[in-house]
């Protein structure tokens, strides 16, 4: 089921009215309702893969249960061990069987050697990326001994598959997430409020923003060899705000819904195209993947102990992997890698960690530095998107040749200027905004003028809304 369709405008309602005024305190049944919810949103899409969110949820709970009655450290890996081959074995089966195969049929081909294995037509569980990580955490934490197993079955299940973020995150850790399942849960006016108008933002950034520019990318990708290099240019600029404005708005609608059960989910996204420095702009930018990323593999690398050579392998072994987990292939992998070299002289000069305040913090307008030092980071960002969106690296390659040409420089056709403008509207908008949890955070201007903005947004989504909707993004990974 879709955030952005009329089948989940109709099944919001009907499970908050539910949940509050029909089990009102009654938290077990609160939990069993959630589960059978989460449930059917995600069956919505293909029911038959509840089978392994339900595998993965069994896997987990029972493992988990296990590993603090283990007497030995040996026994204790073993259960962690078949906690990670359960998760990590269904996410490499579905996401990357096909891609290893290939791989490796076109590797022996390179030496002449040609050979016919099978590959597999195999769909992609939609959000499979997403709770697999999110249920490892639990056992690798229990594991770690930061968290106590929990005996509620209900609602490490509700846990594992809760609905608003279930399909694209934010990627919840279980000492944040679980014991808001296990502790009664109060109806905040204030706070469901919030989540509405955070519901509403997360509906702008993919209904108007990341819809419209997915028009112009798609076209400009797709006839990227007889486009000027200033038309090219403009597409990475509109794939960076349709990404942007696709997930960051997935983030609003999940967080904000949510809001409205009595959750509170992570900030995943907190306004990355005004950071100073590529370090910066990813600790902004997917903040819940970054930092599992940090917490479960770069720490158990070594992370930033021993010496520069151990450093520098770890910080490109997690780029590099970040970028396989959004997708099997070659451009992905390599668009990691990418921002792994990026974050190098930032680190080798140790100013990795020197923009850690909000840019123009106390200021209305930023100073000629910050706009020089935002400019670049987010170039260098475009850059990478030129790998990452290509369909292979050679096209990668050709896409650049063409972009960075003589016509880079000339004025592009008006069809594809004309939706800049609302770009340009959205960023001014975000910069007033940036020191907040999210975009429609206004509680700071007058009544009038407030609801002046919910009326105007609500309408402009509502004009836009389509009965055909089109998927979020992030979806296929």
């Amino acid at each position: 089921m879709l955030f952005n369709s009329i089948e989940f405008i109709i099944f919001l309602p009907i499970v908050f009215f539910i949940y509050w005024f029909i089990l009102k305190d009654k938290i077990l049944y609160q939990n069993i309702f959630l589960l059978i919810a989460s449930y059917i949103f995600y069956g919505w899409w293909d029911w038959r893969f509840l089978f392994l969110i339900i595998i993965s949820s069994f896997a987990d709970f029972f493992v988990a249960r296990k590993i603090p009655e283990s007497q030995s450290k040996r026994n204790k890996k073993i259960l962690l061990g078949i906690s990670i081959f359960v998760n990590l074995g269904m996410l490499g089966f579905f996401k990357y069987y096909n891609f290893f195969v290939d791989s490796f049929i076109d590797a022996f081909s390179q030496a002449g050697i040609h050979l016919h294995a099978r590959t597999l037509n195999i769909i992609l569980p939609v959000g499979i990326s997403f709770y697999t990580f999110q249920t490892l955490s639990y056992t690798i934490d229990v594991y770690r001994e930061k968290l106590k197993p929990t005996k509620n079955m209900f609602a490490f299940f509700a846990y594992v598959a809760f609905f608003p973020q279930l399909v694209a995150g934010p990627i919840e850790r279980a000492v944040n997430l679980l014991p808001q399942f296990t502790r009664n849960r109060k109806f905040d006016l204030g706070q469901a409020k919030d989540g509405m108008r955070q519901i509403l933002g997360g509906l702008f950034k993919k209904v108007i923003i990341a819809d419209h520019c997915a028009i112009y990318v798609d076209d400009i990708f797709a006839n990227y060899s007889s486009q000027s290099g200033s038309v090219l240019f403009l597409g990475l600029v509109y794939f960076a705000f349709q990404v942007y404005g696709d997930f960051a708005g997935y983030s609003d609608i999940a967080i904000g819904t949510a809001r409205l059960f009595g959750f509170s989910l992570m900030q995943n996204f907190n306004y990355p195209f005004f950071s100073r420095d590529i370090a910066e702009f990813w600790r902004r930018w997917h903040i819940s993947l970054s930092t599992w990323f940090r917490d479960y593999l770069y720490y158990p690398l070594g992370g930033s102990r021993g010496g520069k050579y151990f450093v520098i392998r770890n910080i490109i072994i997690i780029f590099t992997v970040s970028g396989f987990w959004h997708g099997a292939s070659w451009t992905c992998v390599v668009w990691g890698f990418m921002n792994g070299l990026y974050f190098m002289p930032l680190y080798l000069l140790k100013m990795n960690r020197q923009n850690l305040n909000t840019v123009a913090e106390g200021r209305f307008l930023p100073n000629l530095l910050e706009i020089i030092q935002m400019s670049f980071t987010f170039f260098m960002f475009l850059l990478s998107l030129s790998v990452f969106r290509s369909l292979s690296l050679g096209d990668a390659l050709q896409f650049n040749l063409n972009m960075f040409s003589s016509s880079l420089f000339e004025i592009p056709d008006i069809e594809y200027i004309k939706f800049f403008p609302v770009i340009i509207i959205f960023v001014i908008l975000e910069w007033f905004r940036r020191t907040k949890q999210h975009v429609m955070e206004i509680d700071d201007l007058s009544r009038t003028l407030r609801w002046t903005i919910y009326l105007v947004v609500g309408f402009i989504v509502f004009l836009a809304f389509d009965r055909d909707p089109n998927a979020f993004f992030y979806f296929q990974f």
